[in-house]
């Protein structure tokens, strides 16, 4: 290959930029297209023109030169993004290390933590007639069944049946909006 040359640009003005012509030997199109020098320096770029670029990458081998075990490091290392990882150290590690713990292990001999559970929520889940844990379709589930039982449809003239099936929506919505967090 040979050296990079610039070449100015033809132009009355003095600032114009230089262009950069093939590093092939022998061409004078200008390199629109960077192809790296090796694989163990990607930062570090041959300027071709598109006929010499294509030709380049024709005879492109990354993994020209490497031993299997250094391919296989390499393949290793781009899974993770070129990121080191480390193992955890198992169960004990991560343990001592959990930020939270949802209690629902049965193989772990460790107590969960107390949900902490905001006083409008408690209201609600007496209200639903619902204790914690619960999934999103016990509660549907058992809205549903209050909602119906409720229901001024099937209570004509009953305030206190009307009344309570307000109580109950507004109570459906907060529980719900607690399990979508």
């Amino acid at each position: 290959m040979k050296k990079a040359r610039f070449v100015p640009l033809e132009s009355t003005n003095t600032t114009a930029p230089n262009i950069q012509l093939c590093e092939k030997e022998g061409c004078e199109e200008i390199a629109h297209f960077r192809a790296p020098r090796s694989p163990h320096n990607l930062r570090e770029y041959y300027w071709f023109c598109l006929d010499h670029v294509r030709e380049y990458n024709k005879g492109w081998d990354f993994y020209k030169g490497m031993t299997p075990a250094e391919i296989e490091a390499s393949r290793v290392s781009d899974i993770t993004w070129n990121r080191p990882s480390w193992p955890i150290g198992g169960w004990q590690t991560l343990l001592e290390n959990a930020q939270f713990f949802d209690g629902l292990d049965p193989f772990l001999k460790v107590s969960p933590r107390p949900l902490s559970v905001p006083p409008e929520v408690k209201k609600s889940l007496g209200v639903l007639e619902l204790e914690l844990p619960l999934t999103l379709e016990v509660l549907k589930k058992q809205y549903k069944k209050l909602a119906k039982r409720h229901h001024p449809d099937l209570n004509p003239h009953d305030k206190h049946a009307e009344n309570r099936l307000k109580m109950i929506n507004e109570a459906y919505q907060v529980v719900k909006k607690y399990l979508g967090r």
